[in-house]
């Protein structure tokens, strides 16, 4: 007896997510009737696009607003019936601990790497996830305290060069991290280099047993 797959009556997909180049929420996908919800229920705008009209929420709304407006736009798409993906970073509902468990957690496996490590490719694996150049911890670290730097410096009011002493000597400790990672990356490098080494070549040649003599 052939069986057939049963037919399911899906509207068109719609993504809902933050463009990285731009920082604005955008909508993709959808009929007139996803459109219709996405700027009754989210705020959306519709915008003209390369490859057809897109949605996006307007220019410099708070973080917070962005994502409440997502959330709601992309719950009401999902009970009209529509297919949404919903990017994580949006969902006012998603569990605000679970990116910063999963950095514990990723650290913690580092250091159980490093001290679980035999060789030194092993060990170089572990020092590329620390210091690597641009999605190293210790750079992204950097960033962090770059951006924040420059905040405290701009609500204080405060020009390059004439910050109050605790915002410079916070802004100082950039410098810092930059040549910890310099360090770790030779060290990591050294480290990559010992496991090329190729390994000792062995004895070619056997002792030889003293020879006996007749008197």
């Amino acid at each position: 007896m052939n069986q057939t797959e049963p037919d399911f009556w899906v509207l068109e997909y719609v993504t809902i997510t933050k463009d990285s180049r731009t920082g604005l929420v955008v909508a993709i996908g959808g009929t007139e009737q996803a459109a219709d919800i996405l700027q009754r229920t989210g705020g959306f705008l519709t915008s003209p696009g390369p490859r057809g009209d897109y949605h996006r929420l307007p220019h410099g709304l708070p973080i917070e607003q962005q994502r409440l407006q997502a959330t709601t736009a992309s719950h009401a798409l999902l009970a009209a019936g529509h297919s949404v993906h919903l990017d994580p970073t949006l969902n006012m509902l998603a569990t605000l601990d679970g990116d910063r468990d999963a950095a514990l957690r990723y650290l913690t496996q580092l250091a159980e790497r490093a001290s679980a490590a035999e060789t030194s490719s092993a060990v170089a694996e572990v020092l590329t996830e620390v210091a690597a150049p641009v999605h190293g911890l210790l750079p992204l670290t950097r960033e962090v305290i770059v951006r924040a730097w420059i905040t405290a410096s701009d609500l204080h009011g405060a020009a390059p060069g004439e910050e109050p002493e605790p915002i410079a000597r916070f802004g100082g400790t950039a410098h810092s991290l930059s040549e910890a990672a310099s360090v770790i990356l030779h060290a990591r490098n050294h480290a990559a280099r010992l496991t090329q080494l190729p390994a000792t070549a062995p004895a070619t040649g056997r002792a030889q047993s003293p020879v006996s003599r007749r008197c």
